[in-house]
């Protein structure tokens, strides 16, 4: 079962980066996970893509396209998605084959603050929901407070948001499973 992580920070140093890179050792038997990035997407500009879908645009697509699920980790910036991450998904949802259509997603968000995230993970449920992605319901995973669960080099030293990443990917290859067309 191959996973597509998208981490929805652009920072070096991202806790959220750091957590999906965690999660690719924390995954169950049978799953892997790769990281794309979305550093080079250009800013989402239909004049741009009515000249032809840039490459990095392609690629990305194609990633998604390609993986059985998606599991995005995202900070909340001003209360919701931050923009490299809904300019990620404005790129991808296109027309046409839109890539989120059926794709079991998972997501989850570390923050500094002690909310953990909660409302840029409602809003990405209320988009990808609208894009046909089918986000994993439970569990919820919010990281608050995450400068005390990490070390100097990004690395999780706090065993309660292991356990809770752990369960995440658990129950995310179950979701996939469970979101494979019938046969």
């Amino acid at each position: 079962m191959k996973i597509l992580g998208i981490c929805g920070s652009l920072r070096k140093a991202s806790l959220n980066m750091a957590a999906l890179r965690a999660c690719a050792e924390l995954t169950p038997q049978g799953m892997t996970l790769e990281v794309a990035s979305i550093a080079d997407l250009p800013i989402f500009n239909q004049d741009v893509l009515d000249a032809g879908m840039p490459e990095p645009v392609k690629r990305l697509r194609g990633e998604i396209v390609a993986a059985d699920g998606l599991l995005i980790a995202s900070p909340e910036y001003n209360f919701s998605i931050p923009a490299p991450l809904k300019n990620a998904i404005d790129w991808a949802s296109r027309p046409p084959n839109q890539a989120f259509q059926d794709k079991p997603i998972a997501i989850f968000s570390v923050t500094p603050g002690p909310v953990g995230g909660a409302r840029v993970q409602y809003d990405l449920r209320r988009v990808l929901g609208q894009l046909w992605g089918h986000v994993l319901p439970r569990p919820e995973v919010f990281i608050g407070n995450a400068a005390s669960k990490f070390d100097a080099n990004g690395r999780i030293v706090d065993e309660t948001t292991r356990k809770f990443l752990t369960d995440l990917l658990a129950g995310f290859k179950d979701w996939v499973v469970r979101m494979q067309p019938k046969k």
